[in-house]
């Protein structure tokens, strides 16, 4: 399997290339990069060595959403083979495209990210992340059969199902978010089936955080190799990074992706080892090139080990507010548009998060407004589930609490209240 460059040296004459390829792409083509660029005086002639990319401006979810639905792609639609997006915190989803290469591009680090997990051409890949417009389920589906493997499209649900066609298929290599994942365990039990009986011996886990509790106790239960992949659809989609076998924390591709680590309220570079804000900048992306683009994820840049690429510690935590559930990104702001829908309910609001069942389980806690008749209230608590099911995409029960029992102050600690194992349990490199 080709990882890319071989030496540092090589790898980093390869980013520079690279990156003065793409500044220069966006700069012709995207006119809010151009803009930005001119208002930090700043031109594509001017990125000469890698540490130049500082002077480049910041490119955020809102940027993206600003100029929805195609305004910050650099290639003409005619050019476009792909079109996927993210959900949005004000209904305004985060669109991202591909050219025919880019597709390549991915689905070959895709591939690359399978390889170093342990897996190879001819295994059986049962893919058990979402298709349609959230990018793990085809990403990882173009990434396997890229590798030469065999796909099993499953994608998620029905998790009786996912069970009979593990045990009817034998796929050796399982791609799946973490909790979902403890979700088929059970099914298993349940079925009364021993887990270490199936042929999973590879399981690649992404799309939400997990602890190296749970990868504990997936690999003991299944008796395979639980390893990490990032990734971000503003970025690309999973394959961004990956962990190799060892399980030393993901390994970031920094041929096609240059991974900054600033602070995340000054924007200043921080030096390897030390934590802030990680921000990526790809490298080869032709239809939507991303530059400096702040993830939110907090996390340190560590030496590379199996190849000279640099890997990610773990993700101890966010500089926003976003909760990652299921999988789905979700912003409060989100709860709380859905909320002011209904008219009997008091902008008032509790985001309650558990994971007692293995899966994430979600209370909004809400009031009804004075003077409201109970049941009238409960007609648009259930009114507001709805809205929620339907616009931010994660199925939640909503409880409706007396008058005044929800605290009235602002801001992500009174509106969530996360009962999960803690952020800095997050599988990843050790700290």
């Amino acid at each position: 399997m080709d990882y890319g460059p071989t030496t540092k040296e090589e790898l980093q004459r390869t980013q520079l290339e690279r990156l003065r390829w793409t500044v220069e792409h966006a700069w012709r083509n995207v006119a809010t990069f151009r803009a930005a660029c001119e208002a930090k005086s700043v031109t594509p002639r001017e990125i000469r060595s890698l540490a130049d990319v500082a002077r480049l401006p910041f490119t955020t979810k809102a940027d993206l959403r600003a100029t929805y639905p195609f305004g910050s792609f650099a290639v003409p639609q005619d050019k476009l083979s792909r079109i996927h997006a993210s959900s949005g915190t004000t209904g305004t989803p985060t669109v991202v495209g591909y050219t025919a290469d880019d597709i390549r591009t991915w689905s070959s680090l895709v591939a690359r990210s399978i390889h170093a997990a342990g897996g190879r051409p001819g295994m059986k890949v049962h893919i058990a992340y979402g298709y349609g417009l959230f990018t793990g389920g085809l990403g990882a589906h173009y990434g396997a059969e890229a590798l030469g493997c065999t796909v099993i499209p499953m994608s998620g649900g029905q998790t009786e199902k996912q069970v009979k066609l593990i045990q009817d298929f034998r796929p050796e290599v399982i791609m799946v978010t973490p909790s979902y994942m403890l979700a088929i365990l059970d099914e298993f039990r349940r079925q009364g089936i021993d887990p270490r009986s199936s042929s999973l011996r590879i399981g690649i886990f992404g799309a939400e955080p997990w602890t190296e509790a749970m990868r504990r106790e997936i690999e003991s239960a299944f008796d395979l190799a639980a390893t990490d992949i990032y990734g971000l659809s503003e970025v690309m989609g999973p394959g961004v990074a990956q962990e190799f076998r060892d399980q030393s924390g993901p390994t970031i591709w920094e041929d096609h992706f240059l991974p900054e680590v600033v602070d995340p309220k000054t924007g200043e570079p921080l030096p390897d080892g030390e934590e802030g804000e990680l921000v990526f900048t790809s490298l080869t992306k032709q239809a939507l090139p991303i530059i400096r683009y702040r993830t939110r994820d907090l996390t340190r840049l560590l030496p590379g080990q199996t190849v000279p690429h640099r890997r990610m510690a773990k993700i101890v935590g966010r500089s926003d507010d976003m909760l990652i559930i299921r999988g789905v990104n979700v912003f409060p702001t989100q709860i709380e548009e859905m909320l002011l829908k209904c008219a009997a309910l008091a902008p008032h609001f509790v985001i309650e998060i558990s994971r007692a069942d293995r899966m994430d389980e979600v209370t909004i806690e809400v009031e009804p407004r004075a003077g409201i008749d109970p049941s009238h209230g409960q007609a648009h608590a259930a009114m507001l589930s709805g809205y929620i099911k339907e616009n931010v995409g994660i199925s939640a029960r909503v409880a409706l609490c007396e008058p005044g029992r929800i605290a009235r102050s602002q801001g992500k600690a009174s509106h969530v209240r996360d009962l999960r194992p803690s952020e800095r349990e997050f599988a990843g490199a050790p700290c």
